[in-house]
């Protein structure tokens, strides 16, 4: 398994790249988005960001806030992340982020084969408003990942081998 992961500035291009995904093959388990839970520096639709509000656990909210792509990914939720404060992650990581909280986003990153230096990077990036996109999945279906992330406006694409790479 490896890691596919990007970094989008805005809520629509990350749930683009979520819709092609999805359209290619990609399946639920392999797709996760993390997004600061910030009014500050972000224009979303959504009215109530607010920690604990029910809307953000159930993703309601969240669909003018991280696009479609809360409806079209499972586990929803809210997250507080020292160092970076809320955070709403969908998909598998959010269950990673949810053990690991006191690693923060880049712990969990490692967790999925990203370096550590990386993943204080991508855990910046998240910090300062970027929507993190996280891609697990097979070997040969990296460069399919890769590719449809940066087609759809991500930065710092790359891609890390898993802890189960299989080369």
């Amino acid at each position: 398994m490896s890691t596919v992961i990007g970094v989008f500035s805005d809520i629509s291009t990350a749930e683009s790249a979520v819709r092609a995904l999805r359209d290619k093959g990609f399946q639920d388990n392999e797709i996760s988005i993390l997004a600061k839970d910030s009014k500050k520096g972000q224009k979303t639709e959504s009215r109530d960001m607010e920690m604990g509000s029910d809307s953000i656990a159930d993703g309601t909210t969240w669909g003018g806030a991280l696009g479609g792509a809360a409806g079209l990914l499972a586990g929803v939720g809210a997250l507080a992340i020292p160092g970076i404060g809320p955070i709403v992650a969908a998909g598998p990581l959010a269950g990673v982020l949810s053990g690991a909280v006191t690693g923060g986003v880049a712990g969990g990153l490692i967790d999925l084969g990203i370096p550590e230096e990386r993943g204080r990077q991508y855990e910046q990036n998240l910090k300062q408003g970027g929507i993190l996109a996280v891609i697990e999945t097979s070997d040969d279906k990296v460069n399919d990942a890769s590719s449809i992330l940066r087609q759809n406006g991500a930065k710092d694409v790359e891609s890390h081998g898993g802890g189960k790479n299989n080369n």
